[in-house]
C-alpha cells in the first residue's frame, strides 16, 4: 500500500508541476489558459508540492495570495499527512 502511495504523489506532483509550467506558457503567448480551478483541484490531491515548486520555477500565480499562502499550507498539511501514515 506505501508503494502505492509514493507512486500516486511521485506522479500527481509531477503533474501538477508540468501543468504549472505549461499554464504559464500558455499565458506568455497568450493562449486559453488552465483554470485556477484546475491547478487547485491537483494541488488539493496531493500535488501541493509541485505546485508550490512550479509556481516559484516558473515564476506563476506568484502575485496571487491564494496561491502563494495557500499552496505552502496545503503542502505542510500534505506532507504532515504523509508523514503521520508512514510513522504510525
Amino acid at each position: 500500500m506505501e508503494t502505492a502511495l509514493i507512486i500516486y504523489l511521485l506522479a500527481i506532483n509531477v503533474a501538477t508541476y508540468i501543468t504549472m509550467g505549461h499554464d504559464k506558457k500558455k499565458a506568455r503567448n497568450r493562449e486559453y489558459r488552465i483554470s485556477e480551478q484546475t491547478l487547485w483541484l491537483l494541488a488539493f490531491f496531493g500535488g501541493a508540492t509541485g505546485g508550490y515548486v512550479g509556481m516559484k520555477h516558473y515564476r506563476h500565480k506568484t502575485k496571487h495570495v491564494s496561491f502563494k499562502r495557500g499552496f505552502p499550507i496545503l503542502m505542510i498539511i500534505q506532507v504532515a499527512m504523509v508523514a503521520y501514515w508512514f510513522l504510525k
